[in-house]
C-alpha cells in the first residue's frame, strides 16, 4: 500500500478527531471546525491533498447516509401531525427565498431555468449544522427550535425532487426525443423498482439477519442497503442521495428502524465530517483573494435575504421578536444540498464551473458567518438581561414518550394499557420473532438491543417521560439499568425484577420503582386458593396482606446484608417465626370473636399495620 495514502488517512482522521472538538469548545459548531480543518490541510494551504475531487466522491457518501437517516425519520404519522408547520412555514420559506435568490442568479450568472434551480438550492439550510447548533444550545425543544426543525424537514423533502430534476433538465436539452423519453422512463422505473423492493424484501432480509444474532451482519446489511440502492440509481442517471432517501423512507415503519439508525449513524457522522472537510479543501483561496468584494457582497446578500424571509415566517407563525431573530440567524446559511446540486448542475453542463466554484465559496463562507452571528446574538441577549424565551414556552410533558425495554408478557401488558390510554411509547426488544408477533396483533415494537447506548439514543430516551425496564434476562436488565442511570439520570425507571437478588442489584444501581414479576400474582392466587378451601374472604385477604407486608419489609432488611449469607439465613428464620406467630395470633383472635369473648391480643391489627406502614414501593 502507498505510504502516502496512509499519511493522508492519518491526516483526515486527525482533522476529524481534533477540529470538531476544538470548534465545539469554541462554541462555533463542529461544521465550522471541519471547514477550517479542510482549508488548513487542503491544496491552498499546507498541501497535504492535491486531488480534492477524489476525496469529495467518497465524502459524498456522508450526504447519502444523511438522506437515508432523514428518510428513516419521515414516518407518515409524524409528517401528518406536523403538516401545517412543514407545508406552511417550510413551503413559504423555500419558495420565497428560492424566488428572490433565483432572480438574483438570473440577473448575474445564468438562464432563468437554471437560476431557479440554483435559487432553490441556495434556499436550503444545513440540516447537520442547524440541528447540531440548536442541540448544543438546548434550543431544539423551544418553540423556535421546533419551527426550525419543521422548516428543515420541508427543505429535506424539497431537495429530493430538486436532485431528481437536474439530470432530467440535461436530458431535456437532448435532440433525440426518443432518447429523452427512454431516460425518463428508466429513471421512473428504477424508482418504482426500489420502492417495490423496499416494500417487500427489506423487512424480510432484516428479519433473517436479526434472527442470526450476529451484530456485525446487521451493520453490514444496513450499509449494503444504503450503498446498494445508491449503485442502482447511477445507471438511471439519478442521484445516489435520492435512492438513499427512498430506501430510508421504505424502512421508516420497520421494526428494525432504531437498530438500523444506530448502526448507520457513526458512519454518517464520520463521512459527513469528511464531506465538510473536503468542502473546506476545495475552497479556492486564490478566487477568494481575487474576487473578495463580489464574494463578500454575495455572502451578505445570501444571509440577508434568508434572514428577512425567515424572520417574517417566524413572526407569522407566532414567534416573539427574539425567537424569530434566532430562527432567522440559525437557518441563514447555505446548506450541504447546495454543494450537491451545484455539482450536479455543473456535471450536467448547465452552469459554468467557475460560477459553481464562486457559489460554493459563498455557501462555505455563509456557514462560517452563522456561528459568529449566533454568538453575537447570545451576547446581545446577555447584555439586555433577557432570556431567549419565556419559561412557559417549553413543550408540555405530554409530548414525551415512554420507552419500554422488553416486549415479553410483562412489557406487553404495560404497552397495551398505555396504548389504550393514548400514551405514546417506543418499545424495544432484541427478539425479531417477538417484535413480529406483537406487530401482527396491532402493537408497535422495534428491534433493538436496549442495553446499547446508541440504541437508547436513537429511541430518544433523553426526552422520555419514563423508562420501563421489562427485560427478562437479568444480566441484560442490569446492563440496561446501569446505562440509563448513567446517561439519562433524569428519566425515572420502572423495573421488572426476576427475584429478590435481582431487586437488590437494581437497588445498587439506584432504581427505586420495582416489581417482582411473580410476587403479586402468587399473592392473588393464594388468596383464591384459601377461599376455595373454605376460608372466609376477609380472613383470606388478611392472611395474604400480612404475608405481603412482612415479605416487603424483609426484602429491604435483607438488602442491608445482601453479602452476608449467615445474616440472610437468620433473617429468613426470624421471618418464618414472626409470620407463624402473627398467624397464630390471628387464629386465636378469630376464635375468641366467634365465642363472643373480648380479643386477648388487641395489638394484632396495629402490629400488622406497622408492617404495612414500613413497606416500600418495591413488591
Amino acid at each position: 500500500m502507498d505510504k502516502n495514502y496512509l499519511l493522508q488517512a492519518v491526516v483526515l482522521l486527525a482533522a476529524a478527531a481534533v477540529a470538531a472538538p476544538l470548534a465545539r469548545v469554541a462554541n462555533v459548531g463542529s461544521v465550522l471546525g471541519y471547514l477550517a480543518a479542510g482549508v488548513l490541510i487542503g491544496p491552498h494551504a499546507l498541501g497535504f491533498f492535491t486531488h480534492v475531487e477524489s476525496i469529495l466522491h467518497v465524502a459524498e457518501l456522508g450526504i447519502v447516509f444523511l438522506l437515508f437517516l432523514i428518510g428513516l425519520e419521515l414516518r407518515p404519522l409524524r409528517i401528518w401531525t406536523m403538516r401545517r408547520t412543514i407545508l406552511g412555514a417550510g413551503g413559504v420559506q423555500v419558495l420565497a427565498t428560492g424566488l428572490l435568490l433565483g432572480i438574483v442568479a438570473a440577473m448575474l450568472f445564468t438562464t432563468p431555468p437554471v437560476a431557479a434551480v440554483v435559487g432553490l438550492a441556495l434556499a436550503m439550510s444545513s440540516t447537520a449544522f442547524v440541528l447540531q447548533a440548536l442541540e448544543e444550545r438546548k434550543e431544539l425543544s423551544q418553540k423556535h427550535g421546533r419551527l426550525a426543525f419543521s422548516i428543515l424537514l420541508f427543505q429535506d423533502l424539497a431537495a429530493i425532487p430538486l436532485i431528481a430534476v437536474v439530470p432530467l433538465m440535461a436530458v431535456r436539452g437532448a435532440t433525440d426525443a426518443t432518447q429523452s423519453a427512454i431516460a425518463i422512463a428508466t429513471a421512473l422505473g428504477t424508482i418504482a423498482a426500489v420502492i417495490l423492493a423496499g416494500q417487500f424484501l427489506l423487512n424480510r432480509i432484516y428479519k433473517m439477519v436479526a434472527a442470526s444474532g450476529v451484530r456485525e451482519a446487521m451493520t453490514a446489511t444496513a450499509l449494503m442497503t444504503v450503498i446498494g440502492v445508491a449503485v442502482l440509481m447511477q445507471p438511471a442517471g439519478l442521484s445516489a442521495a435520492l435512492g438513499a432517501f427512498i430506501a430510508g423512507a421504505m424502512l421508516a415503519d420497520s421494526a428494525y428502524r432504531h437498530q438500523i439508525e444506530a448502526d448507520i449513524q457513526p458512519f454518517e457522522g464520520l463521512l459527513l465530517g469528511l464531506f465538510f472537510t473536503a468542502i473546506g479543501m476545495s475552497l479556492d483561496l486564490s478566487l477568494l483573494s481575487r474576487e473578495w468584494r463580489l464574494i463578500a457582497a454575495l455572502v451578505i446578500g445570501l444571509v440577508a435575504i434568508k434572514m428577512v424571509v425567515l424572520f417574517v415566517v417566524g413572526r407569522v407563525n407566532g414567534l416573539a421578536t427574539r425567537q424569530a431573530r434566532r430562527l432567522a440567524i440559525a437557518l441563514a446559511q447555505g446548506g450541504e444540498f447546495a454543494f450537491v446540486i451545484l455539482g450536479l448542475v455543473t456535471g450536467a453542463h448547465l452552469l459554468a464551473e467557475t460560477t459553481a466554484n464562486l457559489m460554493s465559496v459563498v455557501v462555505t463562507l455563509s456557514m462560517a458567518v452563522t456561528p459568529i452571528l449566533l454568538l453575537a446574538d447570545d451576547w446581545l441577549v446577555k447584555v439586555n438581561g433577557k432570556s431567549l424565551v419565556p419559561d412557559y414556552d417549553a413543550p408540555p410533558p405530554s409530548e414525551g414518550r415512554v420507552v419500554i425495554a422488553g416486549l415479553g408478557r410483562f412489557g406487553q401488558i404495560m404497552a397495551r394499557i398505555l396504548r389504550a390510554r393514548g400514551i405514546p411509547f417506543t418499545a424495544l426488544d432484541i427478539s425479531p420473532d417477538q417484535i413480529e408477533l406483537v406487530r401482527r396483533f396491532g402493537a408497535e415494537g422495534y428491534y433493538g438491543d436496549a442495553s446499547r447506548l446508541d440504541i437508547l439514543e436513537a429511541a430518544q430516551t433523553a426526552k422520555a417521560r419514563a423508562f420501563v425496564l421489562a427485560i427478562d434476562d437479568v444480566e441484560a436488565s442490569l446492563r440496561t439499568a446501569e446505562i440509563v442511570r448513567r446517561h439519562f439520570p433524569h428519566v425515572p425507571i420502572y423495573a421488572r425484577a426476576r427475584n429478590r437478588q435481582h431487586v437488590h442489584k437494581l437497588m445498587d444501581l439506584g432504581v427505586q420503582e420495582m416489581r417482582r414479576e411473580t410476587f403479586l400474582a402468587a399473592i392473588e392466587l393464594t388468596r383464591d386458593l384459601l377461599e376455595g378451601l373454605g376460608m372466609r374472604e376477609a380472613e383470606a385477604r388478611r392472611l395474604t396482606e400480612t404475608f405481603a407486608a412482612l415479605d416487603r419489609k424483609r426484602l429491604y432488611d435483607d438488602y442491608e446484608h445482601a453479602s452476608d449469607r449467615q445474616k440472610l439465613e437468620l433473617n429468613a428464620r426470624r421471618f418464618a417465626e414472626e409470620l407463624e406467630e402473627l398467624f397464630r395470633d390471628d387464629a386465636e383472635e378469630a376464635e375468641r370473636i366467634a365465642e363472643g369473648q373480648v380479643p386477648a391480643k388487641a395489638d394484632a391489627r396495629p402490629r400488622r399495620a406497622s408492617f404495612e406502614a414500613d413497606t416500600t414501593k418495591a413488591s
